[in-house]
């Protein structure tokens, strides 16, 4: 990463491939609470860092996240087609809604996590994590890759049966969605991937609308608003479908994975959770913290200037801003000089905001807790002497700087191996 002084990089251009996030979140905190940057493309916007302005701006209406209404650049087709990021402002979902939009959005998929779909899904989510543990003893491959194999798998089928995507669509989905998050993509191979998203997505709606079930998917195709009596259009539910297998997959994954490679890498963590000085949720909360499953979301815009007092940032009409939670979740002034260590044990390990706040806070959120829990329980029960088989430091992080997990995670399950 350029290590030049702020006043030399100003706006920082953020690196597509996500290759040090955290050295970039350090770097990106000593221009203030938050820094102008340069998104592919040459697209400018901003970087907040500063958990506290993270909040204020999350819970501030001026703040939207709909870029049809709010961001001129867009509105005025000053953004390319084959812009790499531009799908996360062209759906038409909970995720970009604003105002009274987004409340009616948000509560048409609200179901999708009500306390009693949820607590049903534990006994399913037990199940497949049992499963995936049977497949990883009889794998005859060594080192076993545990992303690919567990941490990758699970939420994809818990989220399958959420959402009732039948057996022969799971490899399509687990070839897709991970393209949703890739930064680094060329305009032709951003626009392929949306294209390949879209199909799939109409294919299970049309399955879907075909033998209905009890399922997520069904439940949205049925949907009506009480309060308003509308229905979600065919765009809104596509993207809303998109939204949930996206957010229901991508943060559980990295989640796992961090966990992992995290307990694995400080094994004084490891028995201090198996001597029962800390907990498996311990563990989920400081993950959640020191790596955040997604390291910076967009989009939010600015709807009139926004002068902070507190920090004294002002965003003008119209600019774009990122969250970056990756810089948010170490940051000292919350969490110490330490603060880039990790540490299941660390006071402050549930003072985070990897999902999110205010309105938009992530519905799935407890629902990632269990699967993160149970899996890790589960994992390092069944195989007590798991052991990296490279050095944390040879890991490649996945080409990204929203999405913040591993290419991979080759490990061996017993001694010898």
């Amino acid at each position: 990463m350029n290590t030049t002084t702020p006043a030399a990089r100003c706006p920082f251009a953020l690196d597509p491939d996500g290759t040090d996030l955290h050295g970039e979140a350090a770097h990106l905190r000593t221009f203030g609470a938050a820094a102008q940057v340069e998104l592919p493309g040459g697209v400018p916007a901003w970087s907040v860092t500063d958990p506290a302005l993270v909040r204020r701006l999350l819970t501030d209406p001026r703040i939207s996240k709909d870029g049809h209404r709010h961001w001129p650049a867009y509105m005025n087709g000053e953004i390319s087609e084959g812009w790499p990021l531009r799908i996360w402002i062209d759906v038409r979902s909970a995720l970009t809604a604003y105002g009274p939009e987004h409340t009616r959005l948000r509560r048409l998929i609200a179901s999708a996590f009500s306390t009693r779909r949820v607590r049903a899904m534990v006994p399913v989510i037990d199940r497949i994590i049992a499963s995936l543990l049977d497949e990883l003893a009889d794998c005859e491959e060594r080192p076993v890759d545990l992303r690919a194999q567990f941490a990758w798998r699970l939420p994809l089928l818990v989220v399958n049966e959420l959402l009732g995507v039948p057996e022969t669509m799971h490899d399509a989905f687990r070839d897709t969605i991970g393209s949703l998050f890739a930064t680094g993509l060329t305009e032709e191979q951003a626009t392929a991937n949306a294209v390949a998203v879209y199909q799939l997505l109409g294919a299970l709606v049309a399955a879907k609308r075909e033998t209905p079930g009890d399922d997520v998917t069904t439940g949205l195709i049925e949907a009506g608003d009480d309060e308003t009596g509308s229905r979600l259009s065919e765009q809104e539910l596509l993207d809303s479908v998109m939204l949930l297998i996206g957010a229901g997959h991508e943060t559980t994954v990295n989640l796992i994975d961090h966990a992992v490679v995290n307990l694995l890498s400080h094994p004084e963590q490891l028995a201090a959770v198996r001597a029962g000085e800390a907990t498996w949720a311990d563990v989920v909360e400081e993950t959640l913290r020191h790596q955040p499953p997604v390291a910076s979301i967009l989009p939010r815009f600015a709807i009139e200037d926004v002068h902070d007092e507190a920090s004294g940032v002002v965003f003008g009409r119209g600019e774009l801003i990122l969250i970056n939670f990756a810089a948010a979740g170490r940051d000292p002034g919350t969490h110490g000089a330490d603060a880039e260590e990790f540490d299941v044990r660390r006071a402050t390990r549930g003072d985070h905001l990897s999902f999110g706040h205010g309105t938009h806070f992530c519905l799935g959120s407890e629902l990632a807790r269990i699967e993160g829990r149970s899996a890790l329980e589960a994992l390092f029960t069944r195989f007590p002497d798991l052991a990296l088989a490279v050095p944390a430091t040879e890991l490649k992080p996945v080409a990204s700087f929203i999405t913040n997990g591993h290419q991979t995670i080759p490990v061996n399950l017993r001694p010898g191996a």
